[in-house]
């Protein structure tokens, strides 16, 4: 059973990166805790998101089209897991957990050219690396706790254009690398015999100071500041069982905290009055579910498939930098073991959910994003030593 579950995870760096809720691009797994023996691993990513939408025809009569908005992107991913004694092993794990490439094309003089002309222009923009350090604790081969730190490191910029925006239309803010820390805290129960394993893994939130550059367009100079901001805290259920043999039933729950993720403008002097600060991350709460098999089918040959889901908010209304509700998705892996190494790859189809794209106070749709979805493709590959 120890080769499938490497498979199971092989694709889901990206699969989960092109559709979770919030900015969350990898589910921030820790698996790799739970391999035998002394363990290394290296992974890529690539997903291509198919996001498009129309200007609201209330606000522009036109319903010019957006174009896509949602730039493709690269994941990378490594761990090494080190068995110290029999009852205590030790991890590092590095990701890319949060991240955005949002990029509405501008709207021109050519009609065949699609661009919004009420957010055309608006970008987001964020990047980050993170290092986990986690030991576990065996008491006997059923029961186990883990616990460690995270190091993060991230940068941004955030541009709004269009006429929805209205004054805010021509602001800039820029973001500094801040590096922070948090905690890992879990346990683990597992029965050995019939490859089961349940375990819950809390990832608290970490706080970073960014040094901050804000500028208006119109007005002179910049606003030099810090802004204060969250990335949510996490819980993780991951579990694992044999239903029969050379077959794992696996899945996992993910519960994000992106409601706590704010970024507030600062209030701006303008000669018509006072800009009033406004939050420019909206994003709601989520919980995200997983489910699937996975079957051995020869002594080097794995294979799995899973469904994802995540519930829609019933406020359909959602921030222009985060333009989808939910989603829907499949994955496919494959995975092929010769002595110590194995290699894995999967692909997983998204199916990303309908939502309204809304710019703040009134609560009103100014953009209509439907039928979009998005492709990932992964691959892992681990040595045994």
């Amino acid at each position: 059973m120890r080769s499938i579950m490497g498979g199971v995870a092989a694709f889901s760096l990206t699969a989960t990166a092109a559709a979770a809720g919030g900015l969350d691009r990898t589910g921030q797994p820790i698996t790799l805790l739970f391999e035998k023996g002394n363990y290394a691993e290296f992974s890529v990513g690539r997903a291509q998101p198919d996001v498009t939408g129309n200007d609201v025809a209330t606000l522009n009569p036109f319903g010019t089209p957006s174009g896509g908005v949602a730039q493709d992107f690269s994941q990378f991913g490594a761990g090494l897991k080190y068995q110290l004694s029999d009852q205590v092993s030790f991890a590092l794990i590095y990701d890319q957990p949060w991240g955005s490439d949002i990029s509405y094309p501008t709207a021109d003089a050519n009609p065949n050219t699609p661009g919004s002309l009420l957010l055309g222009g608006t970008q987001a923009f964020a990047d980050s690396d993170a290092l986990t350090g986690l030991v576990r604790y065996q008491f006997n081969d059923t029961w186990s706790v883990h616990g460690g730190l995270r190091y993060q490191r991230i940068d941004g910029r955030i541009r709004l254009r269009g006429a929805a925006y209205g004054p805010f239309n021509g602001y800039d803010i820029g973001l500094n690398r801040d590096a922070a820390v948090g905690w890992v805290a879990g346990a683990a129960y597992e029965i050995p015999d019939i490859a089961l394993r349940v375990a819950l893994t809390y990832q608290s939130e970490i706080e970073h100071d960014f040094a901050s550059t804000e500028t208006l367009a119109g007005l002179p100079g910049s606003i030099q500041g810090v802004k204060d901001v969250k990335t949510p805290q996490s819980v993780n259920l991951d579990f694992q069982s044999g239903i029969a043999e050379d077959t794992l039933l696996f899945g996992s729950i993910r519960w994000a905290d992106h409601s706590e993720t704010q970024l507030l403008t600062t209030a701006i002097a303008t000669p018509f009055g006072t800009l009033p600060s406004a939050n420019l991350i909206d994003l709601n709460d989520t919980i995200t579910y997983n489910l699937g098999v996975a079957r051995q089918f020869t002594e080097n040959w794995a294979g799995s498939v899973s469904l994802g889901y995540e519930d829609a908010d019933s406020d359909n209304l959602v921030s222009p930098l985060a333009p989808t509700n939910g989603f829907k998705s499949i994955s496919l892996g494959l995975q092929y073991t010769q002595g110590n190494m194995k290699v894995s790859g999967g692909v997983r189809y998204t199916d990303l959910g309908d939502a309204f794209a809304e710019t703040g106070t009134p609560d009103v749709a100014r953009a209509d994003f439907q039928d979009n979805d998005a492709v990932s493709f992964g691959l892992k590959v681990g040595f045994y030593f």
